[in-house]
């Protein structure tokens, strides 16, 4: 199936199914443009499956990350409960949502301070509907290494309590975690028994991880030469579309 086909699909279904059902179509045109828009980055300058876009940024990390703490990743053994449950989800089913991706490969960027290549192929093999084009500019940016997008902390504790507030999704994939009271559910190393559970103590303090990652990345956005570089990345990848107000551009932390 083409994007051609996608498109003509789109604009010659009925109309007349009310605001929601047209509101729809225009989402999924626009999705579609987007789609387009990322593997034209690849297509305009294949160097960035292995270099970040933003040059300052490509040493940002080890480029050998810590094995320990990849294994642990790729395992679904962080001991962080909804990164864990959405490795293991992924593992099985070769899928998970795009809030759900941007969350482990920005919790194993900055948590885990692993470099964005190799948990991007971790990721690659993992995705059945992995397309590079879409793949590393998206792994970049949620890495925080294109240098002109705004970069995103999620707390895995807290995604874990907005997108899963029943547990449901997490005890499923994390059935050692049966015991746990639901309120701790996505802090187990709190619980009063968590000595006697059969899963791993974190692998990071979460505040303390976001706090270090924080302080390395404003130190290279104030680097001499940064801004310089930033505009070049600008001029060959950014979107045309009209910049949002100067509010919603800053740094998004700990969402």
């Amino acid at each position: 199936l083409s994007v051609r086909e996608a498109v003509q699909a789109g604009r010659a279904a009925p109309g007349g199914r009310g605001k929601a059902w047209a509101g729809s179509m225009r989402a999924f045109q626009a999705r579609l443009a987007w789609r387009d828009h990322f593997m034209q980055k690849l297509e305009d300058e294949p160097a960035i499956e292995h270099h970040a876009m933003h040059r300052a940024c490509d040493d940002l990390r080890p480029h050998v990350p810590d094995a320990a703490r990849l294994a642990a990743w790729d395992k679904g053994e962080t001991g962080l409960p909804f990164v864990d449950a959405c490795m293991r989800s992924l593992r099985a089913t070769g899928w998970l949502n795009f809030r759900m991706r941007s969350m482990v490969m920005a919790v194993a960027s900055y948590h885990l301070w692993l470099d964005w290549r190799a948990t991007g192929r971790v990721l690659a093999r993992l995705f059945t509907d992995y397309e590079p084009g879409i793949h590393w500019p998206q792994v970049q940016m949620q890495s925080g290494v294109t240098g002109i997008n705004t970069i995103r902390i999620y707390n895995p504790v807290k995604q874990g309590h907005d997108q899963d507030p029943t547990g449901e999704f997490t005890r499923r994939w994390l059935p050692e975690l049966r015991e746990v009271p639901d309120a701790l559910l996505q802090e187990p190393w709190r619980w009063e028994g968590a000595r006697r559970l059969a899963y791993p103590a974190p692998v990071v303090d979460v505040a303390a991880a976001a706090r270090a990652a924080r302080a390395a990345v404003r130190a290279v956005r104030r680097e001499t030469g940064f801004a310089e570089e930033k505009r070049r990345v600008i001029a060959r990848h950014a979107s045309r579309k009209r910049p949002r107000p100067a509010a919603d551009r800053q740094m998004k932390l700990d969402l």
